[in-house]
């Protein structure tokens, strides 16, 4: 698999005038990844055609999200949006997917711009897309990539932490088991259970024991100003204290980790989380519940001997549901969430309740108060506890379906701008108005769940563990009809429909379930019901990489453009987002160009295989509009620019909104690509992306020897690497390097067999061009081909650096020489 190494410095323009070693271009019938997962056989009840009207890349919706149809049009038109807005947040990086908050980037995010603080906000909403590519990257980009990584122990930073994965608190565990347990994939969540673990771990020094209990700062819960930090001596990082939050987050974790370790079969240690997670449950409810106001509270850590808690109730009070944490003899907590009084509004819920003194203090100042405005982050978590409450707990007289409902139906018109579907940081609790909603950051904030509440709690799919799912709607009675069709679940495509009677959708009166488009269930009401869902065999999707990204904007690739307009840029075409807003933007548009005809170019710095190429082009409906066609090049040995042979194209001409696919067969190896869209009437075009996909084989694991190698400009230098597969395979490895370098084996070269547990160790001889500056760092590329039938099927990659250092063997004489004593250096030794 590729490495998350990335091509991380500023390097020198690629030499043209030196020559270019380029094995054939006929390297083998490489097979392509589909861009889309297959979504197999289903149901077509609804017209998706019809849901997705002036979505980009339709096709995408298609292939991976739930379709739902409901009477409420307001909850409808808010779920699609919000796939959309979760589109736009998926970014790839050189740890593969992650999943952003902010559309843009940010000073305080880890390397790739991932930040934790909604990140199981991410993967619960994520959970129900059918390709797991997504969240198979994103979820080892915090257990095992850059995010899992070394972090400044910083004011700025969190001075508490040392890592990116804790900068905030996370529910990681406990966000693995759900997703499992709606695509069924065990063994994803059992491999990961060590970083699971060690994840749980590493929040033990903010763990009392004289309390037994967590504590954190209200910032570092991703609430900068608080009820609580208010009533600090910082406002902003202080009030530290014992909270509902990071309490029940561990919790929730605990008892996710011991569901992994007894389906390992290791009951001793899952024994062993479970009380820990028991014996946080019982501090909790000690310390943390208020007996006489009913709710849980922050309890202030410092200058607070008697442990007493904060007069005000705040909306996290709510989250130990959310974990199934809170006794059912807690439920009366819930009556504060209608009361006037309380939390209920008419934009709300409020982060803190109105009878509070911190009520909308200073929150009309600018971000970020969470003193009474509505935050989207909490009412998800609200909703989804609720939601638990309402289905996994006995009754109780303080909220119903119809609260549900009520309150999800309010977060649904609580996101909208301008009368359009729209979220951002946070909204007034009474106006209707965004309170924190900054012009080219806030806009499609992703930092909280609506579709998973929509899918998990109003139309109530209740992922299970086992080979079965449960249905318990919470819809308002007088709903006559719902839908939610091909539902990923368990390898399968669910469908739930309510139909009372039968006229909706033609198919029969009363609740029906279908699995794989065959009818398995159905029944005359609403009650809750249990269907058995049999297991499947099923492959994963197969790895790919895209060998233009480059997010950093550090290195190779680099992006160029015959002409840019002002306020966009090419690089912005090549890093690894994909959306089509105008603010805030990630294009290359030749807007204002004199040219009858622009370019856009990349520049890999070494040579890699192309095969996949794919376009997004931007079309604004004005200036800017989707090419009449369009040619791909790329760069010959010799520098100069030809048509890639070999093209098969969809859409055989652009159409607005659709992906360009470029299939290239046979592959053709080459360290530049070119596209040149064009408009019969000489107007602007633009790219959102361009990329060049490679699939890659899951089997191998291709690695350099040193993510820098020191090279000396003329002299040769030693480069190494090794491949390690899980299956006996035929390989075929390469060093590929950048123009005026080359290299040779050192040992013997050409097709290898590796067997699992005997790795092949290559090594090269590098020679490095005279011309190279001192500091240029050059990139170095190993392809790993995948030999099947004396063809080549896959290709696996990993990159590395070279960079030009000093050789003192190149000077004949010391002139300067200091010691760093503090006495005037040597004297000058004459040339």
């Amino acid at each position: 698999m590729s490495s998350a190494r990335r091509a991380t410095s500023l390097l020198t323009p690629l030499l043209l005038a030196t020559c270019l070693v380029v094995p054939p271009a006929s390297a083998g019938p490489a097979r392509p990844s589909p861009p889309y997962p297959e979504v197999g056989a289903g149901t077509r009840l609804l017209d998706h055609p019809a849901k997705l009207a002036g979505f980009v890349e339709p096709e995408w919706y298609e292939a991976n999200i739930p379709f739902v149809d409901l009477p409420d049009r307001e909850i409808e038109d808010t779920y699609y949006y919000r796939w959309r807005t979760y589109k736009e947040a998926l970014k790839r990086t050189g740890d593969g997917w992650i999943v952003s908050e902010f559309l843009g980037p940010v000073g305080y995010s880890a390397p790739g711009g991932g930040i934790v603080a909604a990140a199981g906000h991410h993967v619960y909403e994520g959970r129900w897309l059918r390709d797991s590519r997504y969240l198979d990257d994103y979820l080892d980009y915090w257990l095992r990539g850059s995010g899992s990584g070394p972090k400044p122990a910083t004011d700025f930073l969190n001075e508490n932490t040392t890592d990116w994965a804790h900068q905030y608190s996370f529910w990681a565990a406990d966000a693995v088991v759900a997703r499992a347990s709606v695509d069924g994939r065990w063994d994803f969540a059992l491999d990961r259970l060590p970083e699971l673990r060690r994840q749980w771990a590493a929040w033990a020094p903010q763990f009392d024991r004289e309390l037994g209990l967590y504590w954190q700062v209200p910032v570092w819960d991703a609430m900068e100003y608080t009820a609580g930090s208010y009533q600090s001596d910082d406002p902003y990082h202080g009030g530290d204290g014992f909270r509902p939050t990071l309490n029940a987050y561990q919790y929730g974790d605990a008892m996710a980790i011991a569901t992994l370790l007894r389906m390992r079969g290791d009951h001793r240690e899952a024994k062993r989380y479970e009380q820990e997670a028991h014996a946080l449950r019982s501090n909790m409810d000690k310390y943390l519940w208020d007996a006489e106001d009913q709710f849980y509270k922050h309890v202030m850590r410092e200058g607070n001997p008697d442990r007493a808690k904060l007069a005000d109730r705040e909306q996290i009070g709510y989250v130990p549901w959310y974990f199934h944490m809170a006794p059912p003899s807690a439920s009366a907590a819930w009556a504060q969430l209608t009361d006037p009084q309380g939390f209920a509004a008419p934009f709300g819920p409020s982060t803190v309740e109105r009878r509070s003194p911190w009520f909308m203090h200073d929150a009309l100042k600018g971000c970020c108060r969470w003193s009474g405005p509505s935050w989207p982050y909490a009412t998800s978590q609200t909703l989804t506890a609720m939601a638990n409450l309402l289905i996994d707990y006995p009754d109780q007289p303080h909220v119903g379906a119809h609260d549900y409902y009520r309150l999800l139906r309010g977060y649904a018109l609580t996101q909208r701008k301008d009368g359009q579907p729209y979220v951002a940081e946070a909204h007034h609790p009474d106006e209707d108005r965004w309170l924190y909603d900054s012009r080219g950051h806030s806009e499609d904030y992703n930092h909280s769940t609506f579709n998973d509440l929509v899918l998990s709690g109003l139309l109530g799919i209740r992922p299970q563990r086992g080979d079965r799912v449960r249905i318990a709607p919470l819809v308002p009675p007088d709903w006559d009809h719902f839908a939610a069709e091909n539902v990923p679940y368990h390898g399968r495509n669910l469908t739930v429909v309510w139909d009372r009677d039968g006229s909706a959708y033609g198919r029969g009166a009363g609740l029906r379930v279908w699995l794989d488009g065959r009818p398995v269930h159905r029944q005359a009401d609403l009650r809750p019901a249990e269907v058995r869902v049999a297991p499947v065999d099923r492959r994963d999707a197969e790895p790919s990489a895209d060998d233009l990204v480059n997010p950093a904007e550090t290195g190779y690739p680099t992006a160029s453009a015959s002409h840019t307009w002002h306020a966009d840029r090419a690089a912005d075409a090549i890093d690894g987002q994909d959306f089509h807003l105008d603010v805030p933007s990630t294009r290359w548009t030749s807007y204002g160009s004199p040219n009858r005809q622009d370019w856009l170019a990349v520049d890999l710095g070494a040579p890699t295989r192309v095969s996949d190429v794919r376009i997004s082009f931007y079309d604004d409906g004005g200036g800017v509009r989707t090419p009449d066609a369009y040619a791909v090049q790329y760069r010959e040995p010799d520098g100069t620019w030809a048509d890639l042979p070999g093209q098969a194209r969809s859409p055989r001409t652009p159409e607005k909104g659709r992906l360009n696919r470029v299939l290239v067969s046979p592959p053709v190896l080459t360290d530049g690509l070119r596209v040149l869209p064009s408009r019969a009437d000489g107007g602007a075009v633009g790219i959102t992306a361009l990329q060049s996909w490679r699939t890659e084989d899951s089997r191998v694991t291709a690695r350099l020897g040193a993510d820098v190698v020191a090279v000396r400009p003329g002299r040769s230098a030693e480069v190494t690497a090794s491949v390690r597969t899980t299956a006996p395979l035929t390989v075929r490895p390469e060093l590929l390097l950048p123009r005026g370098w080359t290299a040779e084996p050192v040992g013997r070269s050409g097709d290898r067999v590796v067997v699992p547990g005997k790795p092949l160790d290559l090594r090269w001889r590098v020679h490095v061009p005279d011309d190279l500056q001192l500091g240029a760092r050059m990139p170095l590329r190993l392809m790993v081909s995948t030999v099947e039938r004396g063809a080549v099927t896959r290709d696996t990659a990993d990159s590395a650096h070279a960079e030009a250092v000093l050789d003192p063997a190149g000077f004949g004489a010391v002139v300067w020489q200091d010691e760093l004593t503090g006495r005037p250096p040597a004297a000058a030794v004459p040339r």
